[in-house]
Parts: structure tokens; sequence; C-alpha cells
């Protein structure tokens, strides 16, 4: 999701409208390699040869090589008519002209794609229709259970509709709201009285998961309900009915993707230090900005125990930098060069310096090598890394539960926002 994620920004960056199609029966057009053989549908036998099985020449759903040969299909037919495989994204292909280009990002049967020029983009629509069945849906709007609006003031995600379903399931819609997803100071431990029905408790965290993709604001507490899918308790229910009644009260926010002008590649990251009452393990949050705009997050316990909060703190940064790398590279194949080195920015002076100086320490050197990852790319000059105090740490909001206006801060700062009022209502006004 954050390649789509980039995509729109990309496209707010340089004023390009995005269009949505989607493919009928897309998994019938792969062709297949190996020989595969069905048995004849009940009311559609052959008469004369009622007892023989058919050789398939095509994919069918429901083969595990269906996906692929409908990705090689695709892709094969794009390259084909002079489209660009990205070498990072292989569902993002590009295509040059003289003073214009067209950039289509594909997921399963659903394309999204833009261009500079429209007519690049009529013309897209009518080779994609002459090829495949397909519907063209118009602009994007609505994508992978996303809703997408979009005002003077950039583009908005939102999952208002998914949210509301969540509740109904859970027995949750009216129920009354609460001003943040977890009570701070709250832990929770894998002992107590066991759920009766885990399985409620695993779809919550699926739906919920899923959530997270337009809603970073709830990934810390997701994530740290998550560790108890095994044999979760009513104390971890209750936790859930928390993050539920939060949502209540901010269905209809959204994720704000924000012009710029400026395209700095920016991160942050930050741990709490052994967090965890079961295995003290700490729990790491980063999240990467393009200008403005979050397009990158992630709450998780880190693998290892940390000996000290530098040492957690360190490891956060290696994971940083590492998406760093992954969404420069991706905004290189979109051929959006950053003018100036990412910066990641930490609040833990001890680990800046020990990313900083590649100098053996005594408490340090039992770091695995992978994670001096953060070294080489401060070596090599393609990062910063920089100092932030504490009260400015957007990740603080993915390592742990705050109060209500901290919390209310670093929300705002991530870019999760109440509806806008020219988009309420689903009314679409003021667009560039």
């Amino acid at each position: 999701m954050e390649a789509i994620r980039l995509l729109i920004a990309f496209a707010i960056y340089v004023r390009m409208t995005l269009y949505q199609m989607d493919v009928k029966s897309a998994f019938l057009n792969g062709i297949i390699n190996e020989e595969v053989y069905v048995e004849q549908p009940p009311g559609f036998e052959n008469e004369k040869a009622a007892t023989h099985v058919f050789k398939l020449n095509k994919a069918l759903y429901g083969l595990k090589q269906a996906p692929r040969a409908w990705y090689d299909k695709l892709s094969s037919f794009l390259i084909e008519n002079d489209f660009v495989r990205g070498k990072v994204d292989s569902t993002l292909f590009r295509k040059e002209f003289k003073y214009d280009f067209i950039i289509v990002q594909i997921y399963v049967d659903d394309i999204i794609f833009g261009a500079t020029n429209e007519q690049l983009c009529k013309e897209f629509s009518s080779m994609m229709q002459d090829e495949f069945k397909m519907s063209m849906m118009g602009e994007l709007k609505f994508f992978l259970g996303l809703e997408v609006l979009r005002d003077a003031t950039g583009m908005y995600l939102k999952q208002s509709k998914y949210i509301g379903d969540i509740l109904r399931k859970c027995k949750m819609e009216n129920a009354s709201s609460c001003p943040t997803p977890m009570v701070i100071g709250k832990q929770f431990i894998a002992e107590g009285e066991k759920l009766q029905n885990p399985a409620m408790f695993r779809q919550a965290i699926g739906a919920l998961q899923y959530l997270t993709n337009t809603r970073p604001d709830i990934g810390f507490s997701v994530n740290k309900l998550s560790q108890f899918m095994s044999s979760p308790t009513i104390d971890h229910w209750q936790g859930i009915k928390r993050i539920l009644r939060y949502l209540q009260g901010t269905i209809h926010y959204f994720l704000h993707i924000k012009p710029s002008t400026d395209l700095d590649l920016t991160g942050f990251s930050d741990v709490d230090w052994a967090t965890s009452v079961n295995d003290r393990k700490s729990m790491a949050g980063q999240c990467v900005f393009l200008g403005e705009t979050l397009v990158s997050w992630s709450s998780k316990k880190q693998k290892v125990v940390s000996r000290s909060s530098t040492e957690s703190e360190y490891r956060a940064l290696a994971d940083l930098a590492a998406e760093i790398a992954w969404t420069r590279s991706l905004l290189n194949e979109l051929k959006l060069p950053l003018l100036r080195k990412p910066t990641l920015w930490c609040d833990n002076l001890s680990a800046k310096a020990l990313a900083s100086n590649p100098v053996m320490h005594a408490r340090s050197k039992h770091i695995e090598i992978d994670v001096h990852y953060i070294r080489d790319q401060v070596l090599q000059n393609k990062i910063v890394i920089a100092y932030v105090p504490s009260t400015d740490q957007v990740a603080d909001c993915l390592t742990k539960a705050l109060t209500h206006t901290r919390f209310n801060q670093l929300r705002d700062k991530l870019g999760v926002t109440p509806s806008p009022t020219s988009l309420k209502g689903g009314i679409r006004n003021n667009i560039p």
C-alpha cells in the first residue's frame, strides 16, 4: 500500500489526475505452461466423451498459477507497447514521450493510471479495452476498500464505510466514543481468563490491521493486541473494544495527502525500550514523510531483546534506513529524484552517535552485522542522522499509549484529520 500512497503524492505534485479501470474475469486471460486437467462441470458434459477430462489451455480461478499467469499476460502486453516495468516495484509501469509520460500501477485486476497529457489517458484506455474486457471507472475514487476524495488542499484517503462494517460485526455501532485507542499505562499480559470465541478476536484484529492502511493513529494499539492472537483473553477483547470506541468517534477521519512544492524525504524512528512485560522486547515505531505527506509507517515489536535503550533505538534507525532506501528507489523509478539527502530523525543522542561513528564499542559489539547497515548508509553519504527532541518525535505515538492531548498533537502531525468542509456530504469542490 506504500506504493499506492507514493503514487498519489506524486500525482498531486505533478498535477496529474489518476483514473481507474477494472479487468473483468482477469485470471481467465492468463496462459498456463503446465499440464492441468479438470473434470467436466455438471450439466456441461460432452455426450460423446462423458468420462473424459478437459486439458486447460488458459488459467481458471482457483488455480495457484492463475494470479501469476494473469500478471505475465498483462505485463507482457504493456512491455510490447513500450512500457518500462519498474525494478523496485514490478507492478509499476511507465512510458515516456517527448514531453509527457504515463504511469500505470496494477494491483491484480485493478489498474490505476495517469498521465501529464489527458490524451494519453484516453489512448491507454482504448488500447486496454481493445485487448481485454474492461470497465472504465473514471477518476480514482474507490480502490481496494479505500475511498479517495480530493479538494484544493490535496487528496484524502478514508475507510469510513469499512469502519462501520467492523463496528456492526462486533456489535459496537452504538457504543460511546473515547478519545484515544488505548488507555495510557495499560499493560497486556498473556495470562488471564481465556476468550470463549477466539475467532471473533482474530477476525477483529485482521480487519483492524487492514484499516491501518489509512489510520496510522491506531497502528500501535492494533499491533500490541495482535501479539496475543494464539490465545486471547477477555482483557485483550476489552482492548479491542477500546479501539472500536475510539473509531466510533473518529469514523470520518481521513489520511491527508498534501500538495507540496518541496518533496524532501524524511523519517522518524522511536522506541519504547523493554516495554513488553512478557519478554522485555522493545516496541519500535517509524514513519516516512514525502514533503508534508505521510507515505509509510510501522509499529512493531523488535525481534530481539536489547540490552539498552541506545541499542534498541539503533536497531530502529537501521530499519528506518532500509525503508528510506526503498522509498528513494521507487521515487527514482517515478523520475522524481531528491534534491537533498533524506534526513532520519532520532531522539536518542547515543544512538545517533553510534550510527554516525564506525567504531567498535564494548556495549555494542554484540549487535548483529546487518544492523550496521545504517552506518554504511551514513558513510556513503546517502542519509543524514539528526537529533529531534522527544517532544517533537512524531513516531512516539507508534510506540506507546499517550495522553489525550499528546495523542491529538501527534495524530495531527501524521496527517489524520476530520473531514474538511469541502468534502462533507461527498461533495467534491474546488478541484485544482
